[in-house]
């Protein structure tokens, strides 16, 4: 994997996810999608989609083998999940702050305000999926988004977002910049 250049200030980028347990019921969508913006991430992209279990098996194969890992593919492809790529200059650690602990029991009593301690059900249908790390980011968002080019964001996307001004676009579900020639997603 070759290495991006990037500025020292740039923004950094993370997959998240929303499992099938929170697409399930609109209220719960629309307040994880509520708490994105209003912890002022920026959406470079969003897609909804129903994962085939073949998908599963290769995204989670670091934990085939696992007590946990046939329970988790099943979950997994049993329902549409919404995809998102992420921007913020710190976005891995603050979206998995706002996720909180993985163990939804954990996350009730020790972090009640979080996404997993108010909406998820058991640890694997906890709610929301977060990259731990910017290699885990970059591989991740290459599975759910294969024609999301990082380089190219790098270059033409993130100076522009991270200098502004920048728009919301609801209807796109994204944000863009606001000037004109402003790019859009490719």
């Amino acid at each position: 994997m070759t290495s991006i250049l990037r500025s020292p200030q740039a923004l950094q980028l993370t997959l998240a996810l929303i499992k099938p347990d929170a697409v399930a019921h609109p209220l719960i969508l629309e307040a994880v999608h509520q708490q994105i913006l209003s912890n002022k991430f920026l959406i470079v992209r969003m897609r909804e989609l129903l994962w085939r279990k073949e998908d599963c098996q290769r995204f989670y194969q670091e934990h085939e083998g696992r007590f946990f890992y046939q329970r988790l593919v099943e979950f997994m492809a049993s329902g549409p999940i919404r995809a998102y790529i992420l921007a913020h200059k710190d976005a891995i650690q603050l979206w998995r702050s706002l996720m909180g602990p993985t163990r939804v029991f954990r996350a009730r009593h020790v972090a009640p305000d979080t996404i997993r301690g108010s909406f998820g059900l058991t640890d694997t249908r906890n709610t929301t999926h977060g990259s731990d790390s910017v290699v885990s980011a970059s591989r991740e968002i290459a599975a759910f988004f294969p024609d999301f080019s990082e380089r190219r964001w790098y270059e033409e996307e993130e100076p522009q977002l991270r200098c502004g001004p920048v728009r919301y676009s609801p209807e796109g579900g994204i944000h863009c910049a606001a000037g004109p020639g402003g790019p859009g997603p490719a």
